[in-house]
């Protein structure tokens, strides 16, 4: 199990509501204002999740969440690897298909891969907000988090 530091952000209809806990280090570093992570910390908005929970908890209250390692290989290999498959094999069927005196083969297979590469990650991004993440498995609230 994969373990991080939250803090309910909001409990309603029996759903506990986290948000990831702010990182103690960025606080005090001195490269805060060269470091990429704080950079990026900036500007990505905060975004509450809903995870699963069996224990009393209030918002602001720092829990430790978790998550099966099963389900984040799962979610690489469809996140990274089924879309360079796709471009890879949209590619070579657009090489296949094309007659071999086509003058711009190349532009056309490269143009292919990208597009397919481009819609499976649309495609992708569509299907987890609507369907993939009711059916894996959700974070859980573990346990509260000891100050």
């Amino acid at each position: 199990m994969i373990e991080e530091t939250a803090v309910v952000a909001k409990i309603e209809h029996n759903q506990v509501w986290v948000e990831s806990a702010p990182k103690q280090g960025c606080g005090g570093c001195m490269q805060k204002s060269s470091c990429s992570t704080s950079v990026i910390d900036k500007f990505i908005k905060k975004r509450s999740i809903a995870v699963d929970c069996e224990i009393e908890l209030k918002p602001g209250d720092e829990v430790i969440i978790g998550i099966s390692e099963g389900v984040l290989i799962k979610a690489s290999l469809l996140l990274y690897m089924l879309p360079l498959v796709v471009m890879v094999l949209s590619g070579a069927v657009a090489e296949g298909l094309l007659p071999s005196a086509y003058k711009n083969a190349d532009l056309v297979i490269a143009g292919t891969a990208i597009s397919t590469l481009l819609l499976s990650l649309w495609a992708i991004a569509k299907l987890q907000q609507s369907f993939f993440f009711t059916f894996f498995s959700r974070p859980v609230v573990i346990r509260k988090a000891t100050n």
